[in-house]
This record gives C-alpha cells, sequence and structure tokens, in this order.
C-alpha cells in the first residue's frame, strides 16, 4: 500500500485517513485513479477535489457507518463505491459486536479491491454481472444457523464473521497449523479462486495452467478428504508455498496467489517508503535491494523477486528484535517462483476482460 499526501497541506496520509491531521480538510478515496483525496465541501452530500474544482464526489453509503471513505462520483446513481457494491449480505450492525466485525472485514476487503484495481484486473459486481461479477458475503453462524463454511462458488467468496476475532482466528491458526491466518490473507487466497474462473478456467492458459499446478479435474472434495486425513507429502516444502496447496491445485493456485498479492503489495509499502537494503557485513551484496521501482510498472518477475527476498529477511530479522515471531514465515522454493512468474505474467496480460497466452518459459532464480 502506497503512501498519500494531502492535496492541501502536504502531510503524509494512509489509505484509510478520514481527515488530515495538519489541515483538518476530509479526505476519500478515488478509486478510478487509487488516490486519496483532499476534499471541498459544496453542498449537504456534494464535495469537489480540492485542486479541482469541477471533479464532484459523493461518499459512499457505507461512510455514515464509519467503514468506508471511497467516493462514488457524483453524477452516479449507485448509492456504494466499487468495493461496497460487492456486499451481498452483511452481519446485523446494530449488535455492537458484529459491527466491530464487520469493520474489520472492510478494511480487509477494501484492501484487497485497492490491489486488484492497481492491477488492472476485471472486477464487476454481481449486481452488474450475474455470471461473472464478484459478491461477498459476510456470515455469523449465529445469524446463520449453520457452519459457515469460507470459500468461493461463482463469483460469491463467503467469509466467517469469526475470523475477525483475534482469540477465535488464533486458536483455528494453531489448530490447522497454519503460519499465516490473516484477514487480508483470507480475501486474497479467495480471490484468487475468483481470478482462476475468470483468467483459466475459460482460455488458453489452461494447459500452462496444469503443466504447473496439476490437473484441476481430480474430484475437489475427495482431495481435501485426503489432504485433512494424512496431510501434506513429505518434503512438499520443495514445490508448494504453503502445506494447503498440497490438497489439490486449485487450492494451489489460490495460495499462490494470496502469496502474489502479499509480495506485491508489501513491495509498493517498502517503494512507497523509499527503502534501501544494504546489510553491513554482506560484501557479496546478496541482500541488497534499492526499492525504486513500483511494483505495479516492473514488467519482469526477476526483479520482484529480487527485491523480495532481501526484504522479507530484513524485516523478519526487526521481528526478531522485538520478540516477534517472523513477518514472512515462507520459503520460495524454485518450483514457487515459477508460479508466482506465471501468475505474474497473468495479472500483466490480463487487463479488463481481454485474455493473452502466456508461454511457458520462466525466470530461473
Amino acid at each position: 500500500m502506497k503512501l498519500f499526501k494531502c492535496q492541501s497541506c502536504g502531510q503524509l496520509l494512509y489509505f484509510e485517513n478520514t481527515r488530515c491531521e495538519r489541515c483538518s480538510h476530509k479526505l476519500a478515496f478515488d478509486s478510478s485513479r487509487a488516490e486519496l483525496l483532499t476534499l471541498i465541501q459544496t453542498a449537504n452530500d456534494t464535495f469537489s477535489e480540492f485542486n479541482n474544482s469541477n471533479n464532484l464526489y459523493r461518499y459512499c453509503a457505507n461512510s455514515q457507518h464509519n467503514v468506508c471513505n471511497w467516493l462514488i462520483p457524483f453524477a452516479s446513481s449507485d448509492q456504494y463505491c466499487v468495493a461496497c457494491k460487492l456486499n451481498e449480505i452483511i452481519p446485523d450492525i446494530r449488535q455492537p459486536d458484529r459491527f466491530a466485525q464487520w469493520k474489520k472485514l472492510e478494511s480487509a476487503k477494501h484492501r484487497l479491491i485497492y490491489t486488484l484495481l492497481k492491477l488492472k484486473l476485471p472486477l464487476l459486481a454481481k449486481t452488474d454481472d450475474t455470471n461473472t461479477g464478484m459478491a461477498f458475503n459476510f456470515l455469523a453462524e449465529e445469524e446463520a444457523h449453520t457452519k459457515v463454511i469460507m470459500g468461493h462458488a461463482d463469483g460469491l467468496i463467503t467469509i466467517n464473521l469469526a475470523e475477525a476475532d483475534d482469540t477465535k482466528r488464533v486458536a483455528m491458526r494453531e489448530k490447522l497449523q497454519e503460519p499465516y491466518r490473516t484477514l487480508t490473507g483470507h480475501f486474497r487466497h479467495e480471490s484468487g479462486h475468483y481470478y482462476w474462473d475468470r483468467l483459466v478456467r475459460d482460455s488458453t492458459n489452461l494447459q500452462s495452467f496444469r503443466s504447473l499446478f496439476g490437473d484441476e479435474s481430480i474430484d475437489y472434495g475427495d482431495a481435501l478428504k485426503h489432504y485433512y486425513r494424512v496431510g501434506p507429502p513429505a518434503n512438499w516444502n520443495i514445490s508448494y508455498v504453503s502445506a494447503y496447496s498440497t490438497a489439490h491445485p486449485w487450492e494451489d493456485w489460490a495460495e499462490t496467489w494470496a502469496h502474489y498479492l502479499h509480495i506485491i503489495d508489501t513491495l509498493e509499502t517498502a517503494y512507497s517508503h523509499g527503502l534501501q537494503i544494504c546489510p553491513v557485513g554482506d560484501d557479496e551484496g546478496r541482500l541488497v535491494s534499492n526499492h525504486q521501482s513500483d511494483p505495479y510498472t516492473v514488467e519482469n518477475f526477476s526483479e520482484i523477486i529480487k527485491l523480495w527476498y532481501p526484504l522479507t529477511v530484513t524485516v523478519n530479522s526487526l521481528n526478531h528484535s522485538m520478540g516477534k515471531g517472523d513477518f514472512y514465515p515462507f520459503v520460495i522454493p524454485p518450483n514457487v517462483v515459477q508460479k508466482l512468474d506465471f501468475i505474474h505474467r497473468l495479472c500483466r496480460k490480463s487487463v479488463g476482460n481481454v485474455q493473452h497466452v502466456i508461454e511457458l518459459s520462466f525466470y530461473q532464480g
């Protein structure tokens, strides 16, 4: 996530900011430009951009709940922004605990949508296209009166509200022996299933996918039962980014997709902060990296992975100094680099609804 700057006073701003702490101007996110704008109020519900009075906006309807700071063009008939209009079911927010959990889900979801927009991937709401659109159900088991299974089906992504409870999520992380289980991770993983349908399933890239991830036509239900019964195979970390990736080629894709989004978003943060890494004593320069390029504009994945490895080593070390575990508790073997490279090139070439063939020629790192 990049840093932003107040158009009025130059104060550095963050993605979720709604008011400049220095000059007190209202702030809001324009998804069409991926920019946090400084606003001037022109009427009860109308705002103009500080630097361009011709650009008029309204706040998303969810701003009244303080869960969204995104804008809608004033001329639009939409009540909700491009992120909030993806919601199909939300919890009963009249209950304080439900509201607090929903707010956490919205924060993670908005960050996901920011990344998808920056990657220029096709993004439609189911209300606009029932066949290819995306939608979210945020369900509490007490309201659904049944066990809520998180997952994706035909564009509908279901998230269990309990995952927004830190205690419950950590307990589940320990139970399933998952080193990384976060709300952001859930959203990124499930979006991977959605984009497999959009970018791979009916495209000319399916055979290349199978060459890397395996044959997805094997029975999914049986594969998951087998995984939960016997666990991952020995030496799984040679070819997979996580143990769960071994369950089925679809899960391998979704886990790898989530890691690709982790990498791109974190590298944008490093770039935005102007990080340079050059450890004392590293005479061969193996851990040197200079974050001078926006990762969303980098064509070759070889450059991405060269920036990523030194960053993870450095931040893991910083975490250890604070008595915490690894910031990034994963190792990316060459086989996974090839999968990430495939996803990177697919995202670079799959803009809007345009499909391109991705040939199997990989960076060897």
